[in-house]
């Protein structure tokens, strides 16, 4: 007996749609968890940025170009190219804060 599994997309949540309606909460909740999610984005976003501003002046300070900035951070040229060009989305917070540490610029983390 052969058994096959189910490969066929069934539903597909568009893009600009709110992914908490379609996963069934509540429209008053759903909208409460969406702006929570679109908030907690964007203070991800802002910190990356900053870590990024951090690692670009850094190398505009020390006049390197980006295949000898890539050797100090122990990262290719074009991941050197997306972090001076702010592609957040390439980059988790914690890639970007060991690279901080291998400049020598240890990174203090405050709450509140």
């Amino acid at each position: 007996m052969s058994s096959s599994i189910d490969v066929k997309i069934h539903h597909v949540t568009p893009a600009d749609a709110n992914i908490f309606s379609e996963l069934g909460f509540s429209g008053e909740e759903a909208q409460q968890l969406f702006l929570d999610a679109e908030r907690e984005v964007e203070q991800l976003i802002a910190l990356k940025q900053q870590l990024m501003q951090e690692i670009s002046v850094w190398i505009n300070e020390h006049k390197l170009k980006q295949a000898d900035a890539a050797l100090k951070l122990n990262i290719s040229r074009p991941r050197v190219s997306d972090v001076v060009n702010h592609k957040t989305n390439k980059f988790t917070l914690d890639a970007l804060v060991m690279m901080l540490v291998r400049l020598g610029k240890p990174v203090t983390l405050q709450v509140g």
